[in-house]
């Protein structure tokens, strides 16, 4: 943990250290105490420090390029790549396959397709419409899938089928998806593709300030049942033993999960293998599973594979920028290979 949080300052630094204009450590670290210092000057002095603050954050190119592109950018980046990571957790759990995961069970092209309905067909009727809006569009998305899965899972009992029968109701949400926009104007069109592909780059503090109420909340609330999951994931039989309510568990695992896929395929759009890929990085590191550790450790390693990998997408062709789901998905790709290959010989074992 302590290793991971130091590999997390240290990208969180290179995260905003580089790009098309490069800020030295030391004046990140003087702007931010500055703002810090003024802001909290304004709450005991009712605002006396307004005009201070407001110099210290846009007074400067440098400065207004810190706190109104990269620190959200980065934040966002690090509050969704962890509740991604922890929402792949839980359905590992919950399906017991290691290789379970948002995307791979088509959770996130559910989310995709109610979002993208929203988008289309609400816009012309609402003003503006807000972030939340969208995250509880994409939370009846992915409960839609979620209830397809769990419905297919009756009937099929091997995983891998299962895994299969995912990817395919993924690909059922994204032709449906596809339809609609068919019929969207042009200037959706644009929009659709461009957060459909996933990316951080239209962060801002609001953004961040609603995904960190969330996934806080969905993170913590699935640490707070962690003895019930440990039990659970030694087999139904120990956890009823135990007096655990596996109905009232399941359900909770569910909830949670779709609730910060949600929020993550909302914010920055589909991001591919993080939930997969990570879940089973943290718990190599580890060498545990117990929930109590791996559920904020896996918050932790999703925070920093996505600040990594959303400096590579912006920096690496700059000015041209990836989306993040191409750079995840080079590097979360190998890792679920790995496992399935690993899976495989265990089960020829």
């Amino acid at each position: 943990m302590i290793i991971l949080a130091v590999i997390f300052v240290f990208g969180m630094t290179l995260n905003v250290n580089i790009g098309s204009v490069s800020i030295k450590t030391g004046d990140i670290l003087s702007m931010i105490w500055a703002a810090i210092k003024f802001s909290l000057a304004n709450l005991f002095t009712n605002g006396a420090y307004e005009t201070d603050l407001q110099s210290a954050v846009y007074g400067a190119a440098e400065s207004r390029i810190l706190f109104s592109i990269r620190l959200p950018r980065m934040m966002l980046a690090a509050v969704l790549g962890g509740a991604l990571s922890v929402s792949g957790y839980l359905l590992q759990v919950f399906f017991r396959n290691p290789i379970a995961g948002p995307f791979v069970l088509g959770i996130s092209s559910g989310a995709k397709m109610v979002v993208g309905i929203t988008l289309i067909f609400l816009s012309g009727h609402m003003s503006h419409v807000s972030s939340l809006t969208l995250v509880c569009s994409a939370f009846v998305g992915s409960m839609l899938v979620t209830f397809l899965v769990l419905l297919f899972s009756q009937k099929v009992k091997n995983m891998s089928m299962l895994l299969v029968v995912g990817i395919m109701v993924g690909y059922i949400c994204s032709a449906a998806t596809d339809f609609c926009i068919t019929f969207a104007s042009e200037h959706d069109v644009v929009n659709l593709t461009n957060w459909s592909m996933g990316s951080f780059s239209g962060a801002s503090w609001s953004n961040v300030g609603l995904a960190a109420v969330i996934c806080f909340a969905g993170t913590v609330a699935a640490m707070l049942i962690s003895k019930p999951i440990g039990a659970y994931a030694l087999g139904e039989g120990y956890a009823l033993s135990m007096g655990i309510n596996i109905k009232a568990l399941r359900a909770a695992l569910v909830i949670f999960s779709s609730v910060l896929s949600a929020c993550v395929t909302a914010l920055a759009g589909p991001i591919s293998f993080v939930g997969v890929a990570v879940p089973h990085i943290t718990r190599s590191l580890l060498k545990s599973s117990r929930p109590i550790f791996v559920i904020p450790a896996s918050f932790l390693c999703g925070a920093v594979f996505c600040v990594l990998c959303d400096l590579i997408a912006r920096t690496l062709f700059a000015p041209t920028e990836l989306m993040i789901g191409t750079v995840t998905s080079v590097f979360g790709a190998p890792v679920v290979i790995y496992m399935m290959i690993k899976r495989k010989k265990a089960e020829g074992d």
